[in-house]
């Protein structure tokens, strides 16, 4: 058997991390050896502790079955590509705890072309769907790749607003086999042609919490920035935020309202040094790309609204506002506002984010 087939065997060892394995090669030369080596051996090189040795130990019963599974990768369309082979990505390769391999559905982002990760709020607000869409499609329009962690919210948003111009790549907090969340599977199976899907984790490895910290250094470390969009005072997306500064990444956060507590967390990080993100724009400019300065205007702004359109229209921006809100800004009736955002809507220069709440679109 090869070394990388042992690399597959071990990574499925209970408790056997990145940083481990690395270490054992270091001592032992060899992922055949260090899968072969007894007790004495394993306690000898002071790397693991004896519950780890035991696991290890007791997990060798497991190896036809593991490489059974190894043999069927390909026929599944899944790619094991360990940190040794050219494949693997290079932005990845000068971290202490990289993953000792990764599981690949579809294609890898590549090494030469810019990468940014956008990351926020399971929970967001239309405000933060339609920042993370925006975002990603103009990233996406000028060839930058769009990397996220395929959550609902703000991640789905950036796939789906990248999808619409080039490719994004999601990072799994589990198995290659699983779709977390399912209700973005029909995403998940669009990554695999747009794309691509990854994860450190070995088949069938279930979405445990603990698992998403590990997933989000990967994020950051595939991306030569990092965006955060809507994150609360604690919330994962931060993680990834300080696993980016770690890895001497540029953090940008998009502002929000001081009064909303999902906009509490990008609001601390810009307290703190974060860079300020208004527009895709700032995001061009650190990355050194050119592109077009002028206003982007929206495709049905210049059409010529009747005076109450107008009304209606010059009441509402980003911020979902409720219909007595309009009503009470614009001065006119519940009849005639309602046949103002009715005809706006039908442009699609607006939108209904429920309960009688409407803003623009972007």
């Amino acid at each position: 058997m090869t070394e990388k087939e042992y690399l597959y065997f071990l990574i499925h060892v209970i408790g056997m991390g990145p940083v481990s394995i690395y270490k054992l090669h270091e001592y032992f030369k060899s992922f055949r050896e260090i899968w072969m080596a007894d007790e004495k051996e394993l306690l000898k090189t002071g790397i693991l502790t004896k519950a780890r040795i035991q696991a290890l130990c007791t997990a060798r019963s497991r190896e036809a079955e593991w490489k059974q599974e190894y043999d069927g990768l390909l026929n599944r369309n899944i790619r094991f590509i360990p940190f040794f082979e050219k494949e693997y990505p290079r932005r990845l390769l000068p971290y202490g705890d990289k993953p000792a391999a990764l599981f690949v559905k579809g294609r890898l982002p590549q090494d030469e072309k810019p990468a940014v990760a956008l990351v926020g709020s399971r929970n967001c607000t239309e405000y933060g769907r339609d920042m993370s869409r925006w975002f990603a499609s103009s990233l996406a329009k000028e060839g930058v790749q769009v990397i996220s962690g395929l959550a609902m919210g703000v991640d789905r948003a950036a796939h789906e607003g990248a999808m619409e111009y080039g490719d994004t790549f999601a990072v799994l907090g589990c198995g290659i086999n699983i779709c977390y969340p399912r209700e973005n599977y029909r995403l998940f199976s669009d990554m695999e042609v747009q794309g691509g899907i990854l994860t450190e984790f070995p088949l069938g490895t279930r979405p445990a919490p603990m698992n998403f910290p590990r997933r989000n250094r990967i994020i950051s470390g595939l991306a030569d920035a990092v965006i955060i969009i809507e994150a609360r005072e604690k919330s994962g997306s931060l993680i990834t935020a300080d696993l980016a500064l770690e890895q001497g990444k540029e953090v940008f956060a998009i502002p929000g309202r001081i009064s909303d507590p999902l906009s509490a967390g990008c609001n601390r990080l810009l307290q703190s040094g974060a860079a300020p993100c208004l527009t895709p724009g700032d995001i061009f400019e650190y990355l050194g790309i050119k592109y077009d300065k002028k206003l982007i205007v929206h495709k049905n702004s210049e059409k010529r609204l009747a005076k109450n359109e107008n009304l209606v229209y010059s009441c509402l921006d980003s911020r979902p506002r409720h219909l007595e809100e309009i009503m009470k800004a614009s001065r006119l009736s519940v009849t005639e506002a309602m046949e103002g955002l009715v005809s706006l809507e039908l442009m699609g220069l607006i939108q209904g984010t429920g309960n009688q709440y409407y803003c623009r679109k972007l």
